[in-house]
């Protein structure tokens, strides 16, 4: 009996090594499609990924390694933001895409610019945080409104991106289009860089604040903000109703004094229908574990943001599902019924 003890338990360890060889060897590489560098995307994307990340032969969490899924080396990738992002995860060529609620429905539902082209696929994990509106002007000028971008040099964000669509949308309700303005589609960082040279007379970014290339340009060459009016911020969110009103507190920035009235859109994290329930279930779990609280907290200033509370703050409205596996997280943890 003794004997057969020892073999039973070499057997067992040798299986137990086999396995671990085995998932060192084979890693599960995730990929999250983010924003630009200069962006808010792509520091959250890169915290996210860290948190539910777990590489094979990491030290177990509750002895001071990752406390993300067991094998998963997840990675932020720079893109071009919500369009592309959605489209990759449609596509199969991202495994997961963080993307403004407007632009998720639309392209799930094959509405607006994306008629016909529905990207039924599209699944949400969770609800992040507000993305607030950037109408940068240079430092010291102002505008009524909308309209008096007529005529003027437009920064309008990258093709790609859901400010751009949605920037349009909102321009054009101000008799503003790319006929009677001179759009550049440009990221943040080249939008604030192109401002600091004199090249820009105003331009669109949608973000969590405080972003990056926005810090540098505010403490270097100076910047204003815009502050919309509530009857252009009921206005907008008629035309767009993902757009709420917000603000962007005084002092985000160097010199910007006063809180800037804007419309926000939520900021998502989605992935396709196609990834299998138990990973998911897995990423959604390690998304709002205690050590991801950690880094979120001391991470980007709008990761404090992001919390297990508000995760499904809107997405029964929106009318894009839930991951099968975020959901049976969320049910599982009392927040779903």
């Amino acid at each position: 009996m003794k004997h057969s003890g020892k073999l039973f338990a070499a057997a067992l360890a040798g299986a137990m090594l086999a396995s671990t060889v085995a998932q060192a060897q084979n890693p599960t590489f995730f990929r999250i499609g983010t924003g630009s560098a200069g962006g808010t995307y792509f520091p959250i994307g890169g915290t996210i990924a860290n948190g539910i990340s777990s590489p094979p032969g990491s030290r177990p969490c509750d002895q001071g390694g990752q406390c993300g899924v067991p094998g998963l080396i997840a990675i932020a990738q720079s893109t071009t933001a919500s369009v592309f992002n959605n489209a990759a995860v449609q596509n199969g060529e991202l495994e997961m895409g963080m993307a403004a609620a407007d632009v998720t429905r639309s392209m799930y539902l094959g509405e607006g610019k994306f008629q016909g082209k529905p990207h039924e696929k599209l699944r949400i994990v969770a609800n992040l945080y507000p993305e607030d509106l950037h109408l940068v002007l240079p430092k010291g000028k102002s505008i009524d409104n909308l309209g008096d971008l007529k005529g003027k040099r437009v920064g309008i964000a990258q093709a790609g991106s859901g400010t751009q669509v949605a920037v349009l949308q909102m321009l054009e309700a101000w008799g503003v289009d790319r006929d009677n303005m001179e759009e550049a589609e440009l990221n943040n960082s080249q939008s604030a860089e192109r401002m600091a040279d004199g090249q820009l007379d105003a331009y669109f970014y949608a973000a969590g604040w405080p972003v990056a290339a926005m810090v540098q340009l505010a403490s270097t060459k100076g910047m204003s903000l815009h502050s919309f009016t509530e009857a252009d911020l009921k206005k907008i969110n008629e035309i767009i109703p993902a757009y709420i009103p917000s603000k962007i507190p005084a002092g985000v920035y160097e010199g910007v004094d006063k809180d800037a009235l804007t419309p926000a859109v939520s900021a998502l994290l989605v992935v396709s229908a196609d990834q299998p329930e138990e990973l998911i279930y897995g990423i959604t779990k390690a998304l709002w574990n205690d050590n991801t609280r950690k880094l979120l907290d001391n991470g980007h200033a709008k990761g404090k943001q992001i919390t297990a509370e508000t995760a499904l703050d809107g997405i029964a409205a929106l009318g894009v599902p839930l991951h099968a596996g975020a959901e049976r997280f969320y049910k599982e943890a009392g927040m779903l019924k």
